[in-house]
């Protein structure tokens, strides 16, 4: 009998070490950023690249711990709005 209450109480404490230690583990902040460009996708890849290229020299990887949206007018200033909201609404500010 005290062989048994001896492993529980082990079990009990180890499944508690555990617990703790999963707790202890900082949860890594996903950075969201959002671009909202004049112009297209084309007109803007050089600014996008050097954009996504600073984020990796700084130790970001999008979908890991950035994430990354744009979106393009492409001279269509009357979508402006319409854009603007969708942008907001993926990146989870509305």
């Amino acid at each position: 009998m005290k062989k048994t209450a001896r492993s529980s109480i082990l079990i009990v404490m180890v499944q508690l070490a555990v617990a703790v230690a999963a707790d202890a583990q900082p949860v890594e902040k996903i950075l969201r950023i959002g671009f909202l460009f004049g112009g297209s996708l084309s007109s803007n890849s050089a600014r996008i690249e050097a954009f996504q290229q600073g984020l990796r020299e700084l130790g970001y990887m999008e979908g890991k711990n950035v994430v990354v949206e744009s979106r393009y007018l492409a001279g269509k200033q009357d979508r402006l709005s319409e854009l603007a909201t969708e942008l907001a609404s993926h990146l989870g500010l509305e």
